[in-house]
């Protein structure tokens, strides 16, 4: 059956004109000098310098990506600087941008998986921002980033989940409470379609999915039938964590408990924390971002090697993009 080559991105954080007017987008609502100073140097010396200024990687990855059979855009198109995903009209010109030119790259070879930036989350400092239904609603129906897919290649069944929806039980406190009940019913709808997904597998067929947020992945492991398919489950390519080393030091911090009392992001990243030691059934694989962090500079991005027979066992491969 001959194989199949496979190129994944992640965390592309693309920035418009319109976001990239909003220099300090988080540190101008900490009103504390020493706050903003604490929050501006971890971003300058730990996680990423000027997040709105890295636009050409995106262009240095598609220089280098070749012409790959099947490309999979795993999250975060914009820099979400309103913190409410793609219901700001700056951060969905930032995803249009961003999918034009992968779709330009890649015609009918791209495949995109929702992250959380999509979304909307409250801000890091200043309680900004939040999950917000409509941006689900822009980000399927008019920017052609479905909340679920599938697609089979030989041996394999390629899905794709939105994280944030099936994790919206850690995010709820982020969601406004008129719309909690949409995002519950729509959670439903996601799981529904990835249940009989597995239900619908031929003999032997075996599953690559593709979920930008590993906080999900727990819930995805002990769903009653979803459960019982992990076995199934060749990887999980997911993103959202940006370096292997925050992906090892997640791992090292599976089973803290969750801490209240420094802000919706520690609380959200500990409350993930908690249960990460779900995420090994689903035998999750980072795909970094292209920026990587900015201690490290280790951005890149995926290629995967399968054997469309399923003779063989997957073979990842981790690029470095230089910046």
């Amino acid at each position: 059956m001959g194989r199949l080559q496979i190129t994944v991105v992640s965390d592309i954080h693309y920035a418009s004109a319109a976001e990239q007017e909003r220099r300090n987008h988080e540190t101008r609502w900490i009103k504390s000098r020493l706050g903003k100073a604490a929050l501006a140097a971890y971003r300058d010396h730990v996680w990423l310098r000027e997040p709105l200024l890295k636009n050409y990687l995106l262009d240095r990855f598609l220089e280098r990506a070749g012409s790959p059979e099947l490309v999979v855009a795993n999250g975060d198109f914009s820099c979400d600087t309103a913190f409410i995903g793609h219901t700001d009209p700056a951060s969905r010109q930032s995803a249009e941008e961003c999918l034009g030119k992968l779709r330009r790259a890649f015609p009918d070879r791209l495949l995109t998986t929702m992250g959380d930036h999509e979304l909307g989350k409250v801000s890091v400092a200043g309680k900004q921002g939040g999950l917000r239904f409509d941006s689900f609603r822009v980000s399927e129906r008019e920017l052609g980033i479905p909340g679920f897919w599938e697609r089979d290649f030989g041996a394999y069944k390629f899905i794709g989940i939105a994280s944030s929806v099936i994790a919206f039980p850690v995010l709820e406190a982020e969601a406004l409470a008129e719309e909690r009940p949409l995002w519950l019913a729509q959670r439903e709808r996601l799981l529904e379609a990835f249940r009989e997904s597995l239900l619908g597998l031929k003999p032997g067929q075996r599953v690559l999915l593709f979920c930008h947020d590993p906080t999900a992945l727990p819930f995805l492991a002990e769903d009653p039938v979803i459960g019982r398919f992990t076995g199934r489950i060749e990887a999980t390519i997911i993103g959202h964590l940006h370096s292997p080393l925050v992906f090892w030091k997640a791992r090292m911090l599976a089973g803290l408990p969750p801490i209240p009392w420094f802000g919706a992001t520690v609380l959200r990243i500990t409350k993930a924390l908690r249960r990460a030691k779900l995420w090994k059934p689903l035998k999750p694989r980072l795909c970094p971002a292209l920026a990587g962090v900015e201690l490290l500079k280790d951005g890149g991005w995926l290629t995967v090697d399968l054997d469309l027979a399923g003779s063989e066992a997957l073979k990842i491969t981790r690029h470095r993009l230089p910046r």
